[in-house]
């Protein structure tokens, strides 16, 4: 069985991985080696550092993940950003900067980053709008304030497999699994 590592600290973004990685013959595993997040614009720039740093540390197929969540009214506002103001002032912060905001349109992106014969990177977008208050207590970070297009809940509200269906991170992993599916080298 082939392994792949997942390098990150995060337990919630594992979980939601190895349930879309299931089909494959792949021993998932996951591993924080503390990589450095530059400070940039763009996602894609962020994860290709990343990806770039951790390939001179780790010498087996690996992939890492970097996604923010984006708002329209706030000018794409937190962005490449969320993790530091999710830090800072939350999901609490987050809505008193949208109170009286009639436009709460955002989006979330994923890059998935894979080194595996060399880089490749894999997106997702999930469309939907911030919440008036915080619904639900699963997932993490900005979960309970967003609810993806087509669906009455916030991924605050749903189990993991719901969340996988609309989710960023599920799109950009469902790219993966299909590239890693094809054997392309």
């Amino acid at each position: 069985m082939e392994k792949l590592y997942f390098i990150t600290g995060n337990k919630g973004k594992f979980k939601e991985a190895k349930i879309m990685l299931r089909p494959l013959n792949i021993k998932l595993i996951q591993t924080d080696i503390g990589y450095p997040e530059i400070q940039a614009s763009d996602l894609k720039e962020i994860v290709l550092f990343s990806i770039n740093f951790c390939n001179e540390r780790l010498k087996s197929p690996f992939f890492l993940e970097d996604s923010g969540l984006f708002i329209d009214e706030l000018n794409s506002f937190p962005g490449p950003y969320s993790r530091y103001i999710q830090d800072t002032i939350g999901n609490d912060g987050i809505l008193k900067l949208l109170l009286n905001v009639n436009n709460r349109s955002a989006y979330f992106k994923s890059i998935v980053g894979l080194y595996k014969n060399g880089p490749h990177i894999f997106e997702g977008i999930s469309r939907g709008i911030i919440s008036n208050e915080i619904l639900g207590h699963g997932g993490f970070g900005y979960d309970p304030i967003f609810i993806p297009e087509k669906s009455p809940k916030s991924f605050g509200e749903m189990t993991t497999i719901e969340k996988n269906k609309f989710s960023h991170r599920g799109r950009a992993l469902e790219k993966l699994v299909t590239y890693l599916e094809s054997g392309v080298e």
